[in-house]
């Protein structure tokens, strides 16, 4: 059985998150893009825990379904902020819970802690090898998996208030984590050059802020199941058997890939702003370090090198963002809605567009030149020009260049001011 799941999402009571951002088109638009297994994001907010009771139904097998038979499987993200070793710490971490019963004991437990009604995503003062013990003792079968494990904020590896290891994190508590989120700036091939991130499963998600196609199943893992149960996913997660293959987007598209200063318009390789030690050129200031950079300094292999048993992955953009660039217009303009369901329809997902169609199939439903991009896209032969400071890389077609992309940066910066796509 496949099941294309993504299992980091957040509902309308997260920060900085889409107000429709509900059930009902969770599940028209992973139709649309080909996820059948979404997380439900954000189940300790007393509200939304109230319409996923509404929505969705336990049927024993740990995974819930839509009254037209869609999956969903219990999840929150839970924000930690302490200090350890004299250092503030701010770290994510994505839990997993088999039914609203357990849900119903977390959320008991973190009420202790401080408040869930005011963020889905809340925020407790607790360490992370606290909360996990915690965790284990409300349910054994609870999964906690550290999430967007290099982003420079909140990121168990993060330059800005994260740690060196797994070990250094969680402590006496690292042998019940099992898997590692590698986040947009990352993927498994970065992860691989860190011997001791062999004995992780590397899992990808969307961490999406909005239902969109752009940002549904973004990144997700492809399982191959007997049956879909929650056990039978857990384990899968924790032993890496059953886990087909994670479908990534390139990590230079990622907000944190490079080193940079976004205000600034400075966006510097690794090696770039070790020669600049880490100050930005323009205002002085110290740069914000991206995950690349964080790699390099945690890596004890070379780049290239694959363990054994590592799980393979696709990378991808998503198809809205191609069309979008290809026809020079808004991702959410008329023009490439139109562009989009003339290639998607409720019987060829995005991702059968992406993945699986031939070019001579891609030229019966598009023209040549978008069917080019798809399959160049697949096969890793567009450039990325990378994403750095909270700011999305751009793929860069063969009839632009990195100053034409700068220059359209440089133009978007000046005018914005922090909002949704801050945090999307």
């Amino acid at each position: 059985m496949k099941i294309i799941a993504d299992l980091h999402i957040h509902s309308k009571y997260s920060r900085a998150t889409s107000k429709q951002l509900n059930i009902q088109n969770l599940e028209k638009y992973a139709r649309l893009k080909g996820p059948n297994l979404l997380g439900t994001g954000d189940f300790t907010h007393p509200l939304w825990i109230k319409e996923l009771k509404s929505e969705l139904t336990e049927d024993g097998t740990g995974i819930l379904k839509t009254k037209t038979g869609f999956n969903f499987i219990l999840q929150t993200e839970i924000s930690l902020m302490y200090t350890q070793d004299g250092k503030s710490r701010k770290i994510h971490n994505v839990i997993l819970a088999r039914n609203f019963g357990v849900v119903e004991q977390i959320t008991e437990q973190l009420k202790k802690l401080g408040r869930v009604d005011y963020d889905g995503r809340p925020i407790f003062g607790i360490s992370c090898p606290d909360f996990v013990e915690m965790m284990k003792k409300v349910d054994n079968s609870i999964e906690i998996i550290p999430a967007h494990v290099w982003t420079p904020w909140f990121g168990l590896f993060g330059s800005k208030s994260g740690f060196d290891s797994v070990q250094e994190c969680f402590k006496d508590q690292t042998k019940h984590v099992h898997a590692l989120e590698t986040g947009l700036s990352s993927d498994p091939a970065m992860n691989w050059r860190l011997s001791s991130l062999d004995k992780y499963t590397l899992i990808s998600n969307s961490d999406l802020h909005s239902f969109w196609p752009w940002r549904i199943g973004r990144e997700c893992n492809i399982f191959d199941l007997k049956e879909l149960t929650y056990d039978l996913l857990l384990n899968a997660i924790k032993t890496k058997q059953g886990l087909t293959e994670t479908i990534e987007v390139d990590p230079s598209y990622g907000k944190y890939h490079f080193d940079g200063h976004r205000n600034c318009n400075v966006c510097m390789s690794s090696n770039e702003s070790l020669e600049h030690k880490d100050v930005c050129p323009v205002c002085k200031r110290k740069l914000t370090i991206g995950v690349l950079h964080r790699v390099e300094e945690l890596a004890d292999r070379p780049a290239g090198f694959r363990p054994k048993d590592a799980v393979p992955f696709r990378s991808l953009i998503p198809l809205s963002e191609i069309l979008s660039k290809l026809l020079n217009s808004g991702i959410a303009t008329q023009k490439t809605w139109k562009a989009y369901y003339s290639l998607v329809n409720e019987s060829r997902s995005e991702m059968d567009v992406l993945l699986d169609l031939s070019f001579d199939e891609l030229k019966k439903i598009t023209n040549e030149k978008t069917a080019e991009a798809i399959i160049n896209i697949r096969n890793g032969k567009i450039k990325i020009q990378p994403g750095f400071d909270g700011e999305y890389g751009y793929p860069i077609f063969p009839d632009e260049s990195v100053k034409e992309i700068f220059s359209k940066r440089n133009v978007s910066l000046q005018k914005s001011q922090k909002g949704l796509n801050e945090f999307i």
